[in-house]
């Protein structure tokens, strides 16, 4: 049997504050909003989950919502 992998906390809280930006953006639905803007849904869907993350898709996530890494990053805790 395989053991599932944890999660690291840390990316948890960077999954929670990229949903959150989008609903401050006015998406309930992470599906309109990765169509709306040319994301593809299902990835998008798991980084909002924590999983399938790469720093590339981070990146035009962040550009996406014109928010700089500082920003980004200012609210978490590490």
């Amino acid at each position: 049997m395989v053991k599932e992998q944890s999660i690291d906390p840390r990316i948890l809280q960077i999954a929670a504050k990229i949903k959150r930006l989008r609903i401050e953006k006015g998406y309930s639905s992470y599906e309109k909003f990765a169509y709306d803007h040319d994301l593809p849904r299902v990835g998008y869907g798991n980084h909002e989950k924590g999983t399938n993350f790469t720093f590339a898709s981070l990146l035009r996530i962040l550009d996406i919502h014109n928010i700089s890494m500082k920003e980004f990053f200012k609210d978490l805790e590490g």
